[in-house]
């Protein structure tokens, strides 16, 4: 099975798109802090963990947690 959340590559202002399974956008995150609330808006109670888990979270296009911008 695939990754659910999909973490975008880096853009040009740094911030990365947050999506789940492609078809749904939770938001443009700048840091972990905000991915971790977009999954929590979600519905997930503790999501942090989930960031570096690859059966959760898939992060493309740039390394996970890398939020400089491109």
């Amino acid at each position: 099975m695939s990754p659910s959340v999909i973490v975008d590559h880096i853009s040009a202002d740094g911030g990365r798109r947050v999506s789940v399974r492609r078809t749904h956008i939770l938001g443009i995150a700048y840091s972990d802090v905000d991915v971790i609330e977009f999954l929590r808006r979600a519905g997930l109670d503790d999501p942090g963990p989930l960031l570096d888990d690859p059966s959760w979270v898939e992060w493309r296009g740039g390394r996970p947690h890398e939020w400089a911008a491109a």
